[in-house]
């Protein structure tokens, strides 16, 4: 089935805003592109590493992830998706995927066609523009997990890779007084941090004790944000936000 995005919420509108000024008539040619929608259960692939898409998949609702496989078959999770984002966008001028892109919980995802991508930015320059910032920032997140994986403790990591979640979906109006609805398990944790499940385990346990973090279900409380923040050593500067105190505070 082919049909445009809802106007009252918009995940594409609202990713976009979070990080470029849209026009109302921008908003509308965005109204006005046509998708595929299809339903997703979790751990379904969306794409795989070596595809040669015609189109791109955007997250309406839940989570999803980027993963790269190692020859032994053990997968290493290069990014977290939310909703409003299009985690194989580069796949319109990079013909083959070198990532492939896994549903985490149940999924929403709209299949938006290449040549209508293409129609859209040649229409439309500063949405081109945004779409490109979009992947820049996306870069910027990238570099950021490398330094994340790299070179912090076990204990910082996984702090602030909870801080970005948080920011990110602050931003998408998914979550409200530092609360949000996190279906991401420990062992997929894990495969993002370059830990364990049994140390991310310790690590939750350790987040918890210092009273920085509760947890019931999928649902995860930050009691003390700015305690948080400086336990993951956390700048969300590198979200590059249109109002980064906003989706913060």
């Amino acid at each position: 089935m082919h049909t445009p995005f809802h106007p009252e919420y918009n995940p594409l509108i609202r990713k976009l805003e979070s990080i470029f000024t849209l026009t109302d008539d921008e908003r509308q040619a965005l109204l006005g592109l046509p998708m595929q929608v299809v339903a997703l259960k979790e751990n379904q692939d969306i794409v795989r590493e070596g595809d040669r898409p015609n189109r791109s998949c955007l997250i309406l609702s839940g989570f999803a992830c980027a993963y790269k496989l190692t020859a032994a078959g053990r997968r290493q999770i290069v990014s977290f998706t939310v909703p409003g984002d299009i985690p194989d966008l580069q796949s319109l001028h990079l013909k083959v995927l070198d990532t492939g892109v896994s549903s985490i919980s149940p999924c929403s995802v709209g299949f938006i066609q290449h040549y209508d991508l293409h129609d859209l930015c040649g229409s439309w320059p500063r949405i081109a523009a945004a779409l490109w910032r979009e992947t820049l920032i996306d870069a910027a997140i990238f570099r950021e997990w490398v330094m994340n994986v790299g070179r912090r403790e076990g204990y910082v990591r996984l702090a602030h890779i909870l801080c970005e979640l948080l920011v990110r979906l602050r931003a998408m109006g998914l979550a409200e007084d530092h609360v949000c609805e996190l279906p991401i398990t420990q062992g997929e944790f894990a495969d993002a941090l370059g830990m364990t499940t049994v140390h991310v385990n310790r690590m939750m346990q350790q987040l918890r004790v210092a009273g920085l973090i509760q947890t019931k279900g999928n649902r995860l409380t930050v009691p003390d944000w700015e305690k948080l923040k400086e336990a993951g050593e956390f700048d969300p500067t590198y979200l590059h936000l249109e109002n980064p105190d906003e989706v913060a505070a």
